[in-house]
């Protein structure tokens, strides 16, 4: 693991420094900056017993030759008073046509210990992705290995379409739609720490201690996950983006829906979310 771990990361530095000598260095460096809200908190697609409505701040920086570094923190509106969770992320773009590109990412992630969240025990994760336009449709495909506590492998398979709505006023507005489908296939071995968690939390409270946080319900599950690779989800995605200058905003609405092969999640999901965006 040790030696494939390190030869991700001397293809992450050797396509950095291919990408800074091969693209135009007048470029600027771009600075976003990112709010948003949703309903509740998925991970690929999955959600836990307990509705986590969260608020999510975001700063991304991004270099001429494609290099980026971004920082998140997000918060639940109805569990807990501090941080839910932080994420650091650093990541390299690279496009070696106006069709085809590819990109490779690290995040760190830091819970707090008694954290809720599906994926907590899964602290650091490694992104490949690769994306191809087709003449009508954008096809992309992501590869996952999350790792901390436990480890997982996830996979995705998307075809999305960029539709220009044209605009309301002015020639600097722009209006578009970009549905997408995913396809979600992966391991659960995080599950069987979240289960443990979630019933040691389940057990404190029966011994007459406060829970850490409030909205816990403190249910009982017994569940062995499957270790093998197999469907997740299906997820349909229906954003609608408004952009003028320097500006966006996003409404957007997801449908999951959990293969029936896996236990304990509701077979269908639905999330709600609004984002603002300024880049400068």
């Amino acid at each position: 693991m040790k030696l494939t771990l390190a030869s991700i990361f001397t293809c992450f530095i050797f396509l950095a420094l291919y990408g800074q000598q091969t693209n135009d260095s007048s470029e600027k460096v771009t600075y976003t900056l990112a709010a948003l809200y949703k309903t509740n908190i998925d991970y690929y697609g999955q959600v836990t017993e307990e509705k986590l409505p969260y608020i999510l701040l975001n700063g991304t920086v991004q270099l001429p030759f494609g290099m980026y570094f971004s920082a998140s923190s997000y918060k639940f509106l109805n569990y807990g008073s501090g941080i839910a969770g932080t994420d650091l992320s650093v990541g390299y773009d690279y496009g070696f046509s106006d069709r085809f590109s590819t990109g490779i990412m690290y995040t760190h992630s830091f819970y707090p210990s008694n954290s809720p969240l599906l994926q907590a025990s899964l602290t650091s994760n490694i992104n490949g992705s690769a994306s191809y336009n087709w003449t009508w449709f954008k096809s992309a495909l992501n590869i996952d290995y999350a790792f901390g506590h436990d480890s997982d492998v996830f996979l995705t398979l998307s075809h999305s379409k960029d539709i220009n709505l044209g605009n309301l006023f002015t020639e600097a507005e722009q209006i578009s739609f970009e549905p997408s489908l995913e396809l979600i296939a992966g391991t659960r071995n995080y599950y069987e720490t979240y289960i443990r968690a979630k019933n040691q939390r389940g057990q404190e409270m029966g011994n007459g201690k406060p829970p850490d946080n409030p909205g816990n319900s403190g249910d009982k599950i017994e569940y062995v996950p499957s270790k093998s690779f197999s469907m997740l989800s299906y997820n349909m995605k229906l954003p609608i983006s408004y952009s003028y200058g320097n500006y966006l905003a996003e409404l957007s609405y997801q449908l999951s829906l959990i293969a029936p092969s896996e236990e304990g999640f509701k077979r269908a999901q639905s999330f709600f979310g609004i984002a603002f965006y300024y880049q400068f």
